[in-house]
């Protein structure tokens, strides 16, 4: 049933909106400076559609008072993980703009420091938010993890798969959706993770080293996963309870 919130009715034609014709605009940009091609295109169309109906939905599902800055910000770096998408998907048909893709990347990995501090600081934390925030860190890597698998390999793809293997393995095992308890550990390799696949990524490291840096993150994001799912074994019963 469709929620009557006059809030939202605002977000839906004003943010939403912004940030899809964001979206359109950042792909013109890139079909000018680098002659984008029809796969990055439409890669990139399908991409902002694709943000703008989640988003959309997930608003019409929400009470919030404002869209906030915090989700504003996470909306941009969205804006910047279309562009590198469509980039990548490009790659598979024409030579790779290494700096384009290394620019957009390091920005939209920046402001993933940035959208969170900002939510703290003005009080605009919220579910929807939190959310928001890790599909788009989930995109990104899926996404640096294919572009980095053309050259290491496709056991790179691994990291970007993982997490939503986790999603789809808590569909059969509900015990696998409880809530984790904050961890600095699990935040510092999330980060790492686009990190390291963007030193890949730009093809300035000899291959072994690259090679070690990407086994690297998959090594650190297994270690995460693993720990948080054996705590989540552990405690399903008193969660449970």
């Amino acid at each position: 049933m469709a929620l009557n919130n006059p809030y939202n009715t605002t977000l839906l034609r004003n943010e939403t909106a912004a940030g899809a014709a964001a979206q359109l605009l950042l792909l013109v940009l890139l079909g000018t400076a680098i002659d984008l091609g029809p796969a990055g295109w439409l890669t990139g169309l399908a991409f902002a559609v694709a943000t703008w109906a989640v988003l959309t939905r997930a608003l019409q599902r929400s009470w919030l008072a404002s869209f906030g800055p915090a989700n504003r910000v996470t909306l941009a770096r969205a804006t910047l993980v279309g562009g590198v998408t469509a980039l990548v998907a490009d790659s598979f048909e024409s030579p790779t703009p290494v700096t384009a893709l290394v620019s957009l990347t390091a920005v939209a990995l920046i402001l993933d420091a940035v959208d969170g501090q900002v939510a703290r600081r003005t009080g605009t934390s919220s579910s929807l938010g939190a959310r928001f925030d890790m599909e788009v860190d989930a995109v990104l890597i899926l996404v640096l993890s294919v572009y980095v698998a053309t050259s290491l390999g496709p056991w790179v793809l691994l990291i970007g798969a993982m997490r939503y293997a986790f999603v789809a393995a808590a569909r059969v095992l509900p015990w696998l959706n409880g809530q984790l308890p904050p961890s600095t550990a699990r935040k510092t390799v999330a980060a790492l993770q686009g990190v390291l696949l963007l030193v890949v990524g730009a093809d300035v490291l000899p291959y072994p080293v690259a090679f070690g840096a990407a086994l690297l993150a998959l090594t650190l994001l297994s270690w995460s996963f693993a720990r948080d799912i054996r705590w989540l074994w552990r405690t399903r019963a008193a969660r449970a309870r």
